[in-house]
C-alpha cells in the first residue's frame, strides 16, 4: 500500500498534462497582475476591503500553478523552486499578522519570485531531500551541489 503511494505522489517519470506550458502561462499571467495590483494596493493605502478580489485571485492563481506542478510530482515541494514559493506563502501570511510591515514583506515575495523564476535550472531543481539536482535539462556537473562553483 505504502509503495503505491509513493508512486501515486512521486511517479517516475513525472506525469505530463496535455496543455499544461498554456495552463500555467494563463495562471501566471494572471498571478502577476493581480500580485502586482495587491501589491500597488497596499503601498498606497486602498482600503482592504477593496484588495479583498485581488487578494483572492492572488492566491487562486498560485494555488493553480502549485498544483499544476504537485499534479507532475510531489517532489516539487523539497526542490529550489518549491521551497521558495513555501517561502514566498509564509511572508504574505506574515503580511496579514503584521499589517504595519505588510508592504515590506510583499514585497520581499515579488522580489524572491523574481529572483526564482530567474534562477538556473541547478538551483531551481535541487532537492534538498536528495541533496543533488533532480530533472534538470541542463547538462551534467561535476559536483552534485549547486553552491559549487564550476570551471
Amino acid at each position: 500500500m505504502a509503495l503505491r503511494v509513493s508512486a501515486l505522489l512521486f511517479p517516475s517519470p513525472p506525469r505530463a498534462l496535455p496543455y499544461n506550458r498554456g495552463i500555467s502561462i494563463g495562471f501566471r499571467t494572471l498571478h502577476l497582475l493581480a500580485s502586482s495590483l495587491l501589491l500597488g494596493g497596499h503601498a498606497f493605502d486602498v482600503a482592504p476591503q477593496r484588495l479583498v478580489p485581488l487578494l483572492v485571485v492572488t492566491v487562486g492563481s498560485g494555488l493553480g500553478l502549485i498544483l499544476l506542478e504537485l499534479y507532475r510530482s510531489c517532489d516539487w515541494v523539497y526542490q529550489g523552486m518549491g521551497v521558495l514559493v513555501i517561502a514566498k506563502a509564509a511572508l504574505t501570511a506574515l503580511a496579514g499578522l503584521w499589517w504595519d510591515q505588510r508592504v515590506l514583506l510583499l514585497s520581499l515575495v515579488v522580489i524572491l519570485g523574481s529572483v526564482g523564476s530567474h534562477m538556473s535550472a541547478r538551483y531551481r531543481h535541487y532537492s534538498f531531500r536528495h541533496g543533488r539536482v533532480l530533472d534538470s535539462k541542463s547538462p551534467p556537473t561535476r559536483s552534485s551541489s549547486p553552491l559549487t562553483p564550476h570551471p
